[in-house]
């Protein structure tokens, strides 16, 4: 079980390269992929999404890719555009002529101009050669990134077999009082036609008929049945290796679906107020759940 959630980082070093992989993921109902490449190596993002689509089934997943030289002159990564420079210093002598002062633009003035001189990477790179060294720090921080993921899984899955022990106490409340309400009924029933001066027997035909129909509308015996199915499911996905998170929200949907009817059915106070816990409960759990792949 991985959460969605998780932060990655890997480097590689090869031919004269250094390439930097940070892989960070958020939650997403699908797998969405977003690729930050230098301008020298966007052709290489459908690599990149490719490479990163089987780590994932769900999450948003942010990459930040690097690519710097670790040999060579420093020089070859400083380009400088001449034309740009002259037209910029030739600029400031036509606003000397307008404003009738003098004024020389600073070095500084020069490094801000957009274009004038930029320093990066080579401005050709060769896209297989810069796979090469991309595709292993991609996989190191792909890795990294799974780890943190698996490991925050892991309390999640913790939390929800504590909730999910609280559901299964609950149903058994349920399941334990509910015999005993068609009992009950009965009593209230003769009470009532009692106080109003009207005695039957307790073998009365219309009695008995009344409270038979009163267990048929309340028996809830499926909706326990169905219930411990479904916790069953729970723990089969949870313990189960391939990504989890829709599955186990569309779990979330039938146990409340279950607990639900049982409110509906209820008629007894006790069962009334374990429903709405139980529904308490059941929504902090899905709220959890929306965290998993």
């Amino acid at each position: 079980m991985q959460s969605m959630t998780g932060f990655g980082r890997g480097t590689h070093n090869t031919g004269g390269w250094t390439a930097s992989v940070e892989a960070a993921s958020v939650n997403r109902k699908q797998a969405e992929i977003v690729a930050n490449l230098p301008r020298q190596i966007q052709g290489l993002e459908g690599r990149v999404r490719q490479a990163t689509l089987p780590h994932i089934s769900r999450g948003r997943v942010q990459l930040s890719i690097k690519l710097e030289r670790l040999e060579g002159d420093i020089s070859d990564q400083i380009r400088i555009n001449p034309a740009l420079a002259r037209s910029f210093e030739s600029a400031f002598s036509d606003l000397s002529m307008i404003i009738g002062r003098q004024l020389l633009p600073t070095p500084a003035d020069f490094l801000r101009q957009p274009g004038v001189m930029e320093i990066g990477e080579a401005e050709s790179v060769d896209p297989d050669e810069a796979w090469e060294v991309i595709s292993p720090a991609l996989e190191q921080a792909l890795a990294n990134l799974n780890a943190m993921r698996s490991a925050e899984g892991g309390h999640l899955k913790e939390d929800f077999l504590a909730r999910l022990g609280q559901l299964m106490a609950f149903t058994q409340i349920i399941a334990d009082h509910a015999p005993s309400r068609p009992a009950k009924q009965r009593e209230l029933l003769m009470k009532r036609l009692s106080d109003l001066g009207i005695p039957l027997e307790l073998d009365d035909e219309r009695l008995v008929r009344e409270i038979a129909l009163f267990a048929d509308r309340c028996d809830i015996s499926e909706e326990i049945t169905r219930l411990h199915s479904h916790f069953a499911k729970f723990h089969g996905y949870i313990d189960a290796p391939e990504a989890a998170g829709r599955s186990l929200d569309f779990l979330c949907q039938e146990l409340f679906r279950e607990f639900n009817t049982i409110g509906s059915k209820a008629n007894d106070a006790l069962v009334a107020q374990t429903v709405v816990e139980a529904k308490t409960e059941l929504e902090k759990l899905r709220e959890q759940i929306q965290n998993i792949e």
